[in-house]
């Protein structure tokens, strides 16, 4: 979900700056909704379980899109099916350009022995290098955003968003912490907190979080992916994870603070055009070995606790910053 996030900012970008040019982008059904916030954007549904399965359904896709008249494939995925992708379109001379996904230098960044610990370039600069080899120079300055209109009637307080989960535990700060984190925020009325995750056990969770706090709303299993792009676009703060949920609000240009553990900002993965300072770490003077890891699967013994050094008060702080 969070690389999908990440395209939009460069597409939109794209767009506005190369009006002459179709952009179509393939992608699962689930993630049309990030690209109707772009509404000069085509979008094609990909059916990965059926029609465009396997490499012969790969081939399926790669005939319905020259039938289409796509001219040049910008891969931004770099994975085995989008290779197989472009392999199809080379060999129909067709002109293609693959996101340089930096894997060599994120394994020194991550390695326990010899690290390379220095600052790799973003994701979002990664894409927009894809379109300049196109020929379609792209600037990131002074980006645009949309405004999304909620449904949750007017707003009269700040709207705080708090997503506490990730795809890996070792990216996921300690529940007991967050709940002192949404426990001395929702002390403020003029605070409204919206907490947001999926699925049965992280509803449950999150509905213990709220419980007793009038001023804290779980939007968990409520309300569908369009809806929830409504509330985020029209928060004060999101706090999430090295997740999908910042990529999402850093999209639609929200104040974005991200709390990071066993991975970090420096693979290139901080939210698109957040400052530095709102990607609160771990401690790496009591955790040498960070990050130890790109994605947060891999497990190393002895830094489960990395997140804690990272206090409530320094997280709400960070937050009450942000609403000024």
């Amino acid at each position: 979900m969070g690389d999908v996030a990440m395209t939009v900012p460069v597409i939109r970008a794209f767009v506005a700056q190369h009006p002459d040019v179709k952009i179509t982008v393939i992608s699962r059904p689930f993630f049309k909704p990030f690209f109707d916030t772009v509404p000069e954007v085509s979008f094609f549904p990909i059916d990965l379980e059926q029609r465009h399965k396997g490499f012969l359904g790969l081939f399926r896709l790669f005939q319905e899109l020259k039938e289409m008249g796509v001219d040049a494939l910008a891969d931004l995925h770099n994975v085995l099916r989008s290779k197989i992708l472009a392999f199809f379109f080379r060999l129909y001379t067709m002109k293609v350009v693959t996101v340089d996904k930096g894997r060599t230098e994120k394994k020194e960044l991550t390695r326990a022995k010899n690290k390379v610990f220095r600052q790799l370039p973003s994701m979002v600069i990664q894409h927009t290098q894809v379109f300049r080899k196109l020929g379609f120079p792209i600037e990131l300055q002074n980006p645009n955003f949309p405004k999304l209109v909620a449904f949750t009637g007017q707003k009269k307080e700040k709207w705080i968003g708090i997503a506490p989960f990730a795809q890996y535990d070792a990216k996921v700060y300690p529940l007991d912490l967050m709940q002192k984190v949404i426990d001395v925020l929702s002390e403020n009325p003029n605070y409204k907190i919206f907490l947001f995750g999926g699925g049965k056990k992280e509803v449950d969770l999150l509905n213990k979080m709220a419980q007793d706090k009038p001023n804290v709303i779980n939007m968990a299993g409520k309300v569908k992916l369009p809806e929830e792009l409504k509330i985020i676009s029209n928060l004060d703060v999101m706090l999430s994870m090295d997740s999908g949920n910042a990529h999402i609000a850093a999209m639609l240009g929200t104040k974005v603070i991200t709390l990071w553990g066993a991975t970090h900002p420096y693979a290139g993965f901080a939210p698109f055009n957040q400052p530095m300072e709102n990607c609160l770490t771990a401690d790496r003077n009591k955790f040498p070995l960070l990050p130890t890891s790109v994605y947060g699967n891999k497990i190393v013994e002895g830094y489960q606790d990395a997140m804690r050094t990272i206090t409530p008060e320094i997280v709400v702080e960070k937050i009450k910053s942000n609403l000024v």
